[in-house]
């Protein structure tokens, strides 16, 4: 499995093969430094600790510093694990440096970002609900949510709407994962990765790439 943080910088086109053309989203992904190595003897299951991004010298905190230093490092903004199956051996060493190039092999990855935040939306733009009917007497509800009836009470559990109830609210600004996106192309040069799609944040936001779990 290989994973690496990243950047979203934006979106793009590009012809395959086939001549073809594909919207594709482009990631800077790494340099990422190996920043901790955790093994099943010292916390309980084996992992890697990566970081993406360097942190401005006038935010660097004491303890940021001391743990970048065991890497030869400086603190990063970005840090992330790579969990490791605990039967085998993590491979890795601190302070090692991870590019695109380990995604050289892969065909399909998977995106986890922070989807852009939309504030506080209605039931028509966050569950898509209908509306209520343009005719028949309806007055200035067209885009209410109707009556939620006996989900108004979570009955022996307090006075409270069930969990889960769907209702105008916070939309956005949530961890998001895309699964089975396709690789088109890797520049080492200037380790950005091309991947077909669209991915969960806005431009210059973090992201982790990661092997795919599914098969697409």
């Amino acid at each position: 499995m290989a994973m690496l943080l990243g950047k979203k910088i934006g979106m793009t086109q590009m012809y395959d093969e086939a001549a073809n053309l594909l919207p594709v989203t482009v990631i800077q992904a790494g340099p990422c430094i190996v920043m901790q190595v955790k093994t099943v003897n010292t916390d309980g299951y084996n992992a890697v600790q990566l970081g993406y991004d360097d942190v401005k010298k006038s935010r660097i905190k004491n303890p940021q510093l001391g743990h970048a230093k065991k890497a030869n490092s400086v603190p990063k903004r970005f840090v992330g694990e790579m969990r490791l199956p605990n039967d085998t051996e993590p491979g890795y060493k601190v302070g090692d440096s991870l590019t695109v190039s380990v995604f050289g092999k892969e065909k399909f990855v998977d995106i986890v970002g922070t989807s852009k935040g939309k504030g506080f939306a209605g039931v028509m733009k966050r569950h898509d609900f209908h509306g209520m009917p343009d005719s028949h007497g309806t007055e200035r509800k067209h885009r209410s949510p109707g009556s939620i009836a006996s989900h108004a009470t979570d009955r022996g559990h307090g006075g409270n709407l069930h969990k889960g109830k769907r209702m105008a609210g916070h939309m956005g600004d949530h961890r998001a994962t895309e699964k089975n996106h396709s690789l088109v192309a890797i520049d080492e040069e200037r380790n950005l990765l091309m991947i077909k799609g669209c991915v969960p944040g806005s431009s210059g936001s973090y992201v982790i790439v990661r092997s795919s779990q599914e098969e697409a």
